[in-house]
């Protein structure tokens, strides 16, 4: 069901020998993001590239908006941004400075991870894949990351449950989810994008550009 030989380095997770064949038979042929994308965070950036991960909650549950990057949705796709545009509010707020392009492939390739706490859901299906072991490969995955630090944004609540998991000297940030029903308890406002940056040159690293390519 799922081609595992774009992931590079990720694939020695033990989750994808012991737990992904599981969770395959439990998710029928129509899922979002589709098959081919559904590891597509881990394969636009690997262990070594990941400066920034940014944990969110589960994929879009409308058909053609997920794209495997949480928070990501395609640029031809042309319907409600959503979290994305409370995202875009936030970047306007905290940079002074605007961005239009829905797809996050640029913060990717800059080694943000854009990971969700669940990798798939159903059409129409919000949370339906919560449950379904996809929290083992996210445990894992920040594991992974612990070696040395790197700056972690946690926004939402099943997101904050795995800081438990984060262990040295990392930048942590937490907040409301940019969803529409939640940006206004804590997101609007928390200016995670200055931040991570400021810390990255404090680390001696390059900035991520958060604005349009």
């Amino acid at each position: 069901m799922f081609d595992l030989s774009r992931i590079g380095a990720w694939t020695d997770l033990p989750f994808f020998q012991n737990d992904l064949p599981k969770i395959a038979t439990q998710l029928g042929d129509d899922i979002l993001p589709p098959a081919n994308a559904t590891f597509a965070a881990l394969e636009r950036a690997q262990p070594d590239d990941t400066k920034v991960a940014i944990i969110g909650q589960d994929p879009y549950h409308t058909p053609g908006k997920a794209d495997g990057l949480a928070f990501s949705i395609p640029d031809s796709f042309g319907g409600r941004l959503d979290s994305l545009g409370n995202i875009f509010k936030e970047i306007q707020t905290d940079l002074g400075q605007s961005r239009t392009k829905t797809s996050l492939d640029d913060w990717a390739a800059q080694g943000v991870l854009l990971l969700n706490t669940a990798l798939t859901v159903p059409p129409g299906k919000p949370k339906a894949h919560a449950k379904l072991g996809w929290s083992k490969l996210v445990t894992e995955v920040i594991a992974h990351l612990n070696d040395r630090p790197r700056a972690f944004i946690l926004w939402g609540g099943p997101a904050q449950s795995y800081a438990k998991h984060i262990h040295g000297t990392h930048l942590i940030l937490r907040s409301a989810h940019p969803s529409p029903l939640s940006c206004h308890r804590g997101f609007f406002g928390s200016r995670p994008f200055s931040t991570v940056n400021q810390w990255l040159i404090d680390q001696g690293q390059v900035p991520i550009h958060w604005t349009d390519p």
